[in-house]
């Protein structure tokens, strides 16, 4: 059958209409199909904005000074302008107690109060090296301060004021021996230590709660604030004697003390005021602190656990 011309142009048009929708479909099933990327490049963009803005929001600090002749008047301003949780915060910052803090001559101040430090931790949040270790706790020497961690999660860190030049606290790697909610000091017997625990039997060394003047003070041993020694003292695991406490079972949480402070120069929490990244310790450096120590330390949490599961057998 043969088909008028008329009839062939319509033919033909309707053809050309077919063929464009299936373009179009296609087109769409296209797009459709890759929208789950677009949504994937907008998480990622909104991600990285989000990290960026962290990143300007971190805590800067300002002075607040307190001349040598209006001493007096400076502190009632300093107790006028901040609340009492502020003061105990900015006072930790510079490594002081409320006790001390006649001391302070400039301290630094953040613009942001947060009581339990955390926001202002030089510290790493995370050390993949230690995720098999169950808890762990440094002191730095360089900037006064304590961190604990559990499974390499960064938990608490706080000041501290360790043994100052003439009694330096031994560096390096200890375990926590015994604990006494109450001790009293060999070097004077005045000298009451609430919260002291043990981590070097035969030198005496422990950290507990005592002044903190906002320097390295102590006569070897790692002071603390109230608050923070009560703390340890309940989260630590001592060590495990045998019967009758003869010898030694298994050690308690290890603990590194490392680096060296800087005598007679600048408190370093002072620099904080123009870079407030000035006391952070790097992923990096802790890494290389904790690496001679970490198979000694993943050794005896090792018989600790067999000794603890010997134990609960046995009971």
């Amino acid at each position: 059958m043969k088909l008028q011309p008329l009839k062939l142009v319509i033919l033909g048009i309707f053809l050309a209409f077919l063929t464009q929708c299936k373009k179009e479909q296609l087109l769409g099933n296209d797009n459709h199909r890759q929208a789950p990327d677009h949504d994937s490049l907008a998480v990622t963009k909104s991600d990285s904005i989000k990290e960026a803005e962290e990143e300007q929001q971190k805590v800067t600090y300002r002075s607040f000074i307190f001349p040598t002749k209006k001493k007096d008047s400076a502190m009632a301003a300093f107790n006028k302008e901040f609340s009492e949780e502020e003061r105990y915060t900015i006072l930790a910052l510079n490594r002081l107690d409320s006790k001390n803090k006649w001391r302070a001559d400039t301290l630094a101040v953040p613009d942001q109060f947060d009581r339990s430090l955390m926001v202002y931790s030089p510290f790493p949040k995370n050390i993949e090296t230690l995720k098999e270790v169950k808890k762990m706790v440094f002191f730095s020497y360089p900037i006064q301060a304590y961190a604990l961690y559990e499974s390499g999660k960064l938990i608490k860190w706080g000041p501290t004021s360790m043994g100052k030049k003439s009694a330096q606290t031994k560096r390096g790697l200890m375990f926590a021996n015994w604990k006494k909610e109450l001790a009293i000091s060999t070097v004077d017997s005045d000298w009451k230590l609430p919260f002291n625990v043990n981590v070097h039997n035969t030198l005496g060394i422990g950290w507990h709660q005592y002044d903190l003047p906002g320097f390295p003070a102590s006569h070897s041993c790692l002071r603390l604030l109230m608050d923070d020694a009560k703390y340890l003292y309940n989260w630590v695991d001592t060590w495990t004697l045998n019967k009758g406490g003869a010898t030694l079972k298994a050690n308690g949480t290890p603990v590194i003390v490392f680096g060296d402070y800087q005598w007679g120069g600048k408190k370093p929490w002072k620099n904080l005021i123009n870079d407030p990244a000035s006391n952070d310790i790097s992923l990096e450096e802790m890494q290389e602190i904790i690496e001679p120590h970490l198979a000694k330390i993943l050794k005896e949490q090792k018989n600790r656990e067999e000794v603890e599961a010997r134990s609960s057998v046995e009971e």
